[in-house]
């Protein structure tokens, strides 16, 4: 099938690695760059070889032919930019988290149901190469059935450097990594039937919360906790890895430090490295993060073509934003958070 042509939206810090994904795919074609700041699209334009640059989403939009935008701004631009392509009748990829709240993030779904656009979220954590690896030894069935697990992202890793702006958020944690961290437990375990969380600011600078833990039960009848820290000095401190701890009814199931996934059944242990690939365009100290891009945009492209099916909707998606919300709720009450609202 045609390559399709796209417009970024947004050309900060994570638009290079978007655009590094995309190009990776050879499905696509970025043809136009928005972004409020014109030079700074004019910057990337000239280092990707697009010379279609604005600063008024709407003009770009009604002067483009595009198969979908890529809206990799700030999230409180996501609803209305979203607005303006679906009424277009333009496919919408979008950063996550979706939005600033769940009434949002449901708001921007149903505009593109309502004029018949496919939406499809970048949640690209979930296509990690040792996390589908750690998935596969899952669904293998050697460990048995999982009753117990732990999803743990705990670091102490200087982000803020590359990005200041989260410094100003009053709910950073948990829409930042949390949104990354809460998919990935339900594309290993499932839905979720109860939720309660914790949050706490640490670092004094933070406006928000900077650790969260999330204690979940599953409709398949495990147990997940799930961690996120960027106050947590440790031993394997290896920003920006996620560890896994499995407890089967026949085994346990282990990704840890440096890629490595340890198998133990009652035939011993068996122990394996899920090494991402490498890209030019990445960067070393997040190339985990930056190879999974590849994967996850391949999925949407070909879903976009109607080839494969989208495992990262907006539909599905927002079950991951009642999580993320639902968290938030359940740390101000102290309260369990039930399914009804999970899962409406």
């Amino acid at each position: 099938m045609s390559t399709l042509k796209f417009a970024l939206f947004g050309t900060g810090f994570w638009s290079r690695y978007q655009l590094g994904g995309w190009a990776e795919t050879g499905e696509v074609e970025c043809v136009a760059l928005y972004n409020r700041t014109k030079s700074r699209a004019e910057a990337v334009g000239r280092d990707i070889g697009v010379s279609a640059i604005y600063d008024d989403a709407e003009r770009l939009l009604d002067s483009e032919k595009l198969d979908f935008v890529d809206i990799c701004t700030n999230v409180e631009t996501h609803f209305p930019l979203t607005k303006l392509a679906a009424e277009r009748g333009i496919a919408v990829v979008c950063q996550k988290p979706m939005a600033t709240s769940l009434a949002e993030a449901e708001a921007l779904v149903a505009v593109c149901q309502q004029h018949n656009v496919p939406l499809y979220i970048n949640e690209n954590w979930r296509f990690q190469t040792p996390i589908r690896a750690l998935k596969a030894a899952l669904d293998s069935g050697r460990i048995g059935k999982a009753f117990r697990a732990v999803v743990d992202y705990r670091n102490s890793f200087d982000l803020y450097v590359n990005q200041p702006f989260l410094m100003e958020l009053e709910q950073f944690i948990l829409t930042d990594i949390g949104s990354h961290i809460l998919d990935t437990t339900r594309y290993l375990f499932g839905e979720a039937d109860t939720l309660h969380a914790t949050i706490r600011t640490v670092n004094p600078k933070l406006k928000g919360e900077d650790v969260a833990t999330c204690f979940l039960t599953m409709e398949n009848g495990a147990t997940v906790t799930a961690m996120m820290s960027y106050a947590s000095k440790r031993e394997h401190d290896r920003f920006p890895e996620t560890y896994v701890q499995i407890e089967g009814d026949r085994g346990f199931l282990e990704l840890g430090p440096d890629y490595w996934i340890r198998e133990t059944t009652d035939e011993g242990t068996r122990s394996w490295r899920a090494v991402p690939p490498h890209y030019a365009w990445a960067d070393a100290r997040y190339d985990i993060v930056h190879s999974s891009i590849v994967p996850c945009q391949l999925n949407i492209a070909r879903a976009l073509k109607g080839l494969e099916r989208g495992e990262t909707s907006g539909e599905d998606n927002l079950k991951t934003v009642r999580l993320v919300f639902g968290s938030y709720a359940s740390a101000a009450s102290g309260q369990i958070v039930d399914r009804l609202a999970l899962r409406p």
